[in-house]
């Protein structure tokens, strides 16, 4: 009898024909994520298996709750004879030490051809569990423990807790997008939702020093590494936003200076984006939250970009958002008292509904190209995440 950690995919499993793919792409994410430990990994279309010296498998595990792409994580025991004389003492041996009042043995048998039906297996392994533990019961409905056999063409597993992952698709399965990070609860939410559904992430941050502190500046990067966990390494690439900015506040009617600005934002955002091989965008507005982001706002914003916008929490309200982030722990990261440039120069009535004629006027009161080149020609990029042998992920 062998102990071993048990992947279940959960989602992964509606992709049938390309399956291998996904299923290919986790095991190279777990092989990033668990780098620093000897261990060998193998999986079929419903299960993946990983052997590793057992005094390193709660550490392991501790890993693989941050890897997207698995639905549940096990410690189970492998046993390649499959005899039911066997399965049932090796059962028994490791309910000894085992303390429950009620129990269930619940039995798969992927192999059809095994002689025992599954409801054959819960009731002599459940016979056998009650003659060996005195004053126990059988509770089908809600167990103390729950027994697990897996029936499986070239082995038999045995398992008892079983801890929830992520789930969603594997990190870089599904291509690549750029955050927009403002420093707020809500973006770091955003990535961390996005990345959730296999995109992998760089991000961008604008900063107009010496309006904005080294300090907020600090604080994105300590987001970034926060997301990092599950990015496992990436780049920020970092916008000095001065200039623009300035130019926006001398020359634009007050009303329109968060349009104009978010505008200029999204244009840089597109160009580092494809510049980086990312095929959307993602930020963390949320419909409603502030003056930008009503429907006609992002509307009149996204105008300026032919690129995808991905607003993950856009339909979240501010409480959905504060528990994943603190889940994630970026909450109190994120409320650090460090102004960004999107609060720095928040007029006292921004426009709600602006309209696309205005928009055209007041734009042409600005050099748009020249400063857009200056800023992306000059923007700064810092690889944040822990690079480890063999880890070519950029």
């Amino acid at each position: 009898m062998k102990k071993l950690i048990v992947i279940k995919y959960g989602e992964l499993t509606t992709k049938k024909d390309n399956i291998n793919f996904f299923l290919k792409t986790l095991q190279k994410n777990i092989e990033k994520t668990l780098v620093d430990y000897n261990f060998e990994i193998k999986y079929d279309k419903g299960r993946m298996f990983i052997f590793a010296d057992e005094k390193y498998l709660e550490d392991i595990i501790n890993k693989l709750k941050n890897v997207f792409g698995i639905h549940e994580i096990i410690i189970g025991y492998e046993l390649i004879e499959r005899d039911f004389e066997v399965i049932e003492q090796n059962l028994l041996e490791l309910i000894k030490t085992k303390e429950f009042a009620t129990f269930k043995v619940e039995t798969k048998r992927s192999d059809k051809d095994y002689p025992l039906t599954s409801m054959e297996m819960n009731r002599k392994l459940g016979g056998s569990v009650l003659k060996n533990k005195p004053n126990i019961r059988v509770d089908v409905h809600n167990p103390e423990v729950l027994i697990n056999i897996e029936i499986r063409t070239k082995a038999v597993y045995i398992y008892f807790d079983r801890i929830s992952g992520y789930s969603g698709f594997p990190l870089g399965s599904l291509g690549k997008g750029l955050l927009m990070l403002s420093g707020g609860i809500d973006s770091p939410v955003a990535g961390f939702l996005t990345m959730s559904r296999g995109v992998k992430l760089e991000c961008v941050y604008f900063e107009s020093p010496p309006h904005t502190s080294l300090e907020a500046r600090n604080k994105v990067v300590s987001l970034v590494e926060k997301l990092v966990v599950y990015n496992y390494e990436t780049k920020l690439h970092i916008i000095n936003f001065t200039e623009i900015q300035e130019a926006i506040y001398k020359n634009i009617p007050h009303e329109y200076l968060i349009t104009i600005m978010r505008r200029m934002m999204y244009r840089l955002s597109q160009l580092i984006a494809k510049n980086n091989r990312c095929h959307v965008l993602v930020n963390g507005e949320s419909i409603g939250q502030v003056a930008s982001q009503t429907l006609t706002s992002m509307a009149t914003i996204n105008e300026c970009i032919k690129m995808p916008v991905i607003r993950p929490v856009s339909c979240f309200n501010k409480n959905e958002i504060i528990k994943i982030a603190r889940d994630i722990d970026t909450y109190e990261i994120s409320i650090q008292p460090y102004e960004d440039c999107c609060t720095i120069f928040v007029p006292e009535h921004p426009v709600i509904n602006p309209e696309m004629k205005k928009v055209m006027e007041y734009e042409e009161l600005i050099p748009i190209e020249e400063l857009i080149y200056r800023a992306f020609k000059n923007h700064e990029v810092i690889k944040i995440g822990n690079k480890k042998k063999n880890d070519d992920i950029l």
